[in-house]
């Protein structure tokens, strides 16, 4: 089993700045990957990247430059990323959702983004 645990969405101005951070915690066996997705409301959901164990990091289109993912501190059952968002439309406003691959999937609850002036 694997814990995810989002936070530091809010409502910002366009233009404006977050980072985001998930929490994993668990069984994270060797070749796993946390990453990121995001939902906006009547839209499918959308992938926009992941980093694996080892470091290797896969945006999806469009989504890199001004999405960074990156890691923080890991220890045997536990690891944190972060999703740095950068110059925010209104467009970019969504439930981001973590998830982690280790021998199968498992998703966080999801932080809210609101981007409107």
């Amino acid at each position: 089993q694997v814990q995810l645990v989002e936070s530091g969405g809010g409502s910002v101005q366009p233009g404006g700045s977050l980072r985001l951070s998930c929490e994993a915690s668990g069984r994270l066996f060797d070749r796993y990957l946390i990453g990121w997705y995001r939902q906006a409301p009547g839209k499918e959901r959308e992938f926009i990247a992941h980093i694996t164990a080892r470091g290797t990091i896969n945006y999806g289109d469009y989504m890199e430059g001004r999405f960074t993912i990156s890691r923080g501190s890991r220890g045997n059952a536990h690891d944190t990323v972060y999703l740095q968002i950068n110059n925010l439309h209104p467009e970019d406003t969504a439930v981001y959702l973590c998830y982690c691959y280790s021998l199968k999937n498992y998703w966080g609850r999801g932080t809210q983004v609101t981007v409107s002036s």
